[in-house]
């Protein structure tokens, strides 16, 4: 059964509501790099208020107890706005749910409530989409882990208090492990900040970590246990993304048709030329089978669907909706 419940239907105005009168009006200053902190925390609070906070963890991890289905209608309405703002929509990175009593006293309640975030450092040189070539090291020497290497794409970085850094133990690919390091610690160096061909309200940090030291208490989950830490966090980010694209699409399709509707030429709005009316009705039917693609993973996942088939699943739908809103995008443009 794909229809929405009324609780579903609650959830979605509500993210709705937050995206129209929060992200929206701030759209052109984030573009324009002119957006005021005070105003990020009058949004971060706003989020708070509108019960978005932790969406995608459960109310005993300081979320709300969100179906998968009901975090992708979240995502959806959060998408449609522009320069990655959903991301000021904070929660804490999905491994910290696995992590110690104090870790979760320390970093998953708090970033749930606001208080501190976390980026997640996995991608390098030549390690992406497969983690195993991972060159950074984590080693343990008088009960301290010292961890060696260099991550790109640090997403959010620059408002991050912590790190999640994906290393591997002795250098070992078959042990992957992850370290909460704090984003202000000795030997944590920022390389570069790269400028990318979007406008995004946080930065992607290149970084460095030169002979970091952490304390054991900092690892988090067991040794060699990283992998599929990272993995059910790409799974679950690649679900999100999904849902960003098709709500990327549908407002891109809604000011285009709004701008065919208001354009004149000719004596008439060009939304009644054919050429204008086939590629707006192109752009409707990718939304319609982006968004039953999407509903349909997502519902699968709250129905406890195969770890295997999510991950493979969350995948295509990722494919799938980016691409799709590439092609509405650029209709909307035309």
């Amino acid at each position: 059964d794909l229809s929405l419940s009324k609780e579903d239907l609650a959830i979605q105005a509500r993210a709705k509501a937050y995206a129209e009168k929060h992200l929206f009006p701030n759209e052109i200053a984030t573009d324009e790099r002119k957006l005021q902190k005070k105003t990020l925390v009058g949004m971060r609070k706003a989020a708070i208020e509108y019960r978005l906070n932790g969406y995608n963890h459960s109310e005993e991890d300081g979320g709300h107890g969100y179906t998968p289905l009901q975090q992708a209608l979240i995502c959806e309405e959060l998408g449609k706005a522009t320069c990655g703002l959903w991301t000021v929509v904070f929660k804490a990175s999905t491994p910290l749910k696995r992590g110690t009593k104090w870790q979760r006293e320390n970093f998953l309640l708090p970033f749930n409530a606001g208080k501190g975030r976390s980026c997640f450092a996995i991608t390098e040189k030549d390690a992406g989409s497969d983690p195993t070539y991972v060159k950074t090291s984590a080693v343990k020497r008088r009960g301290k882990w010292v961890i060696n290497g260099e991550k790109w794409f640090v997403t959010s970085a620059d408002a991050s208090s912590v790190v999640i850094v994906h290393a591997h133990v002795d250098g070992d690919a078959k042990k992957p492990t992850l370290f909460v390091v704090d984003i202000d610690a000795p030997g944590v160096k920022v390389k570069r900040i790269p400028q990318f061909m979007h406008s995004y309200v946080y930065e992607h940090y290149e970084m460095v970590f030169d002979n970091v030291m952490v304390d054991d208490n900092r690892r988090l989950g067991e040794v060699g246990q990283g992998f599929d830490l990272t993995k059910e966090w790409f799974t679950e980010t690649r679900i999100e993304i999904a849902a960003h694209c098709l709500g990327a699409a549908i407002r891109a399709t809604e000011i285009a048709n709004q701008y065919a509707s208001e354009r004149v030429q000719f004596g008439k709005p060009i939304r009644e030329f054919q050429a204008i009316e086939f590629m707006l009705a192109d752009m409707a039917v990718e939304i319609m089978a982006a968004k039953s693609l999407l509903y349909r993973i997502a519902a699968e996942v709250t129905a406890g669907m195969d770890l295997k088939l999510v991950h493979a699943r969350a995948s295509a739908v990722k494919l799938y909706n980016s691409e799709m809103a590439g092609r509405v995008v650029g209709e909307a443009l035309q």
